[in-house]
């Protein structure tokens, strides 16, 4: 039986469109492929249950320390104003930290954009049930599937915010990726007059699943997610990390055509750069934009230096001012996690392809990228 958002859905043109043949397809067939995705869409928050569930987490956000930067931007957009939120995506434990900063602060919970491959077992359960996190099939070209979710998040957003990752997936090589335009496009179909995009960028000292990501290099097919938190919970042993979640000024929505390619493109592009730019620069990612593989530590100091100065030219969000002080906070976690090693007063490279994917986080603030080898 469809709810209200589900009978929302089904009255929207695009939709009605598809149902009478408009794509090439009519009749019941089709009516019951778009009622099949709207019960898979439908999801239900439950912000009290949510909050009791970090106990049972706790073995896992105790290890992360939660830091927020420029919380006013949202604390000031979230008075009347509907919002979405578009953050860089680097870790599973994305979907934890960053909505628990907004949930510390008082701040009214998104809804939240997640792959499907999250929602099996009881975890699936929690995240339909529980913190209202909305299934998104990935790189699916099947028309009903996409002008369903679209039409789902532009009726959605009449009553929630919505938390989502423009570039699809984790970053599996540690930079930055295209953004997909999919979501914006239909947060603006949703054509609420008072929508604001609001830039997040989080960054670790740490990635919990650095090792996996960078083995892999690319996603080269979805892997079982219970095999994933079997990984994640290997690698968790010894691990500690913080979590710098940055807000950025929101982005008015009002202007730009959701009929218009061009547009919803520069609007992605934007929201992009400004995701991008406030990333924070965290001492592990210079330490490994700098290093080489064998150095010693007056000279990777140095190069960090280097580092520093191109980046506070460009304003980065830089966590450090020296390379001294990047190293002294850098070196024992990377020697830690088994990425370098010091031998002889050398600091040698033990992972390389880790070492890489820390590198590539702050590659696109740079104008020589490239520099870890």
């Amino acid at each position: 039986m469809l709810d209200e958002i589900g009978q929302a859905v089904l009255a929207r043109e695009e939709v009605v469109k598809y149902l009478r043949g408009g794509l090439g397809e009519r009749g019941d067939q089709a009516r019951e492929r778009i009622y099949a995705y709207l019960e898979e869409l439908r999801t239900t928050q439950r912000p009290a249950i949510y909050r009791a569930l970090q106990h049972p987490l706790y073995p896992i956000l105790r290890k992360i320390e939660r830091r927020h930067e420029n919380l006013h931007h949202v604390e000031n957009a979230v008075r009347g104003h509907r919002l979405v939120y578009a953050s860089n995506h680097k870790s599973h434990t994305d979907y934890l930290v960053e909505p628990l900063v907004l949930d510390d602060n008082g701040i009214r919970p998104p809804l939240i954009a997640a792959g499907i491959n999250l929602f099996g077992g009881p975890l699936g359960l929690i995240h339909k049930h529980v913190t209202g996190a909305i299934p998104i099939r990935r790189n699916t070209k099947d028309p009903a599937y996409l002008i369903t979710l679209k039409a789902y998040v532009a009726e959605i957003l009449k009553k929630h915010d919505i938390f989502f990752y423009p570039e699809g997936g984790r970053s599996y090589s540690g930079e930055l990726k295209p953004s997909k335009t999919g979501l914006i496009h239909a947060a603006l179909q949703a054509e609420c007059p008072n929508l604001l995009i609001v830039p997040v960028a989080i960054a670790y000292d740490l990635v919990l699943e650095d090792h996996i990501l960078a083995k892999q290099g690319t996603k080269k097919r979805q892997r079982p997610f219970s095999r994933e938190v079997a990984e994640m919970v290997r690698y968790a042993v010894g691990y500690r990390s913080r979590a710098f979640v940055t807000f950025g000024a929101p982005i008015s929505a009002a202007g730009c055509d959701p009929n218009s390619r061009t547009e919803v493109l520069e609007l992605s592009r934007l929201v992009r750069t400004r995701i991008g730019s406030q990333v924070k620069v965290l001492p592990t990612a210079l330490f490994a934009a700098a290093m080489r593989p064998s150095i010693t530590r007056r000279d990777l100091e140095q190069r960090i230096d280097r580092i520093i100065e191109e980046l506070a030219a460009r304003h980065a969000n830089l966590a450090v001012t020296t390379g001294r002080q990047a190293m002294d906070e850098a070196a024992e976690p990377l020697e830690t996690r088994g990425i370098v090693v010091l031998e002889g007063g050398r600091f040698r490279v033990r992972e390389r392809n880790v070492l890489k994917f820390y590198a590539r986080s702050i590659e696109h603030l740079l104008v020589t990228p490239g520099r870890a080898h």
